[in-house]
């Protein structure tokens, strides 16, 4: 396959291209198949699928072939491709992914209503992670979450609405702690263009009596200790 230098890769471009180079049974598989199931995975660093155990193909650079016989419950058919159903891509993710990573892909289920909690049960790895599991809208905000828990810290609540005392709503926060009325958010790229709008919310919170926290991804990476210890006052106070 050639693509022209000056033209940025497209992932269904390059997912769809070597399908086409495929034998037509081929499934998409591992974090391909999850990033078309809508998690936020890359899907094309490799390329991955699944051939029939007839096929002749092999992997290469930039695609990754497994042959292996899949039932026909393991398929799905998404915009026009086949992919491993949910549950099989989070088992073949299970035997790879780390559990910071495996727990992101297992909030992103929650959160699009791939599955719930309870479906979350094979194989004995992902029923131990999804406990953890919640609906949060983004990876950065399941590493900080992880961040806390890891540290021994009480587990948050995700996604809270919050109300002031005459029930008027405030917002939904990324992490809560009802018991110390513990806000903290996760601000992304995004927050530059929100920063009004996330202001006049937190200005809100602060006077209904709510405390806030905010943290980038910096914090998160180079300063792990100082967000711990900051929470970890927070809630004693």
């Amino acid at each position: 396959m050639y693509c022209r230098a000056d033209r940025a890769e497209d992932s269904w471009t390059v997912v769809s291209a070597w399908l086409n180079a495929l034998p037509t049974e081929s499934v998409l598989s591992g974090p391909t198949a999850a990033w078309l199931h809508g998690l936020d995975l890359n899907p094309a660093n490799p390329v991955e699928v699944i051939v029939p155990l007839r096929a002749w193909s092999r992997s290469r650079a930039g695609l990754r072939v497994r042959h292996c016989k899949l039932e026909s419950h393991e398929v799905v058919r998404i915009r026009g491709r086949l992919a491993t159903s949910i549950d099989r891509t989070l088992r073949d993710l299970a035997a790879r992914l780390s559990d910071l990573e495996m727990l992101i892909a297992l909030d992103g289920v929650l959160r699009r209503r791939l599955l719930d909690s309870s479906q979350l049960v094979t194989p004995r790895r992902l029923r131990s992670l999804a406990q953890w599991a919640a609906p949060a809208e983004s990876p950065m905000e399941t590493r900080l979450r992880w961040l806390l828990l890891q540290a021994g810290l009480p587990r948050p609540e995700v996604q809270t609405e919050l109300r002031d005392s005459n029930q008027r709503f405030l917002g939904r926060v990324d992490l809560y702690y009802p018991s110390a009325r513990l806000v903290i958010e996760y601000d992304g790229g995004n927050h530059r263009e929100r920063l009004v709008e996330d202001n006049r919310r937190q200005n809100a919170l602060v006077n209904a009596g709510y405390r806030v926290l905010r943290y980038t991804a910096s914090d998160i990476y180079q300063r792990p200790d100082f967000v711990v210890t900051q929470v970890r006052k927070a809630l004693l106070a």
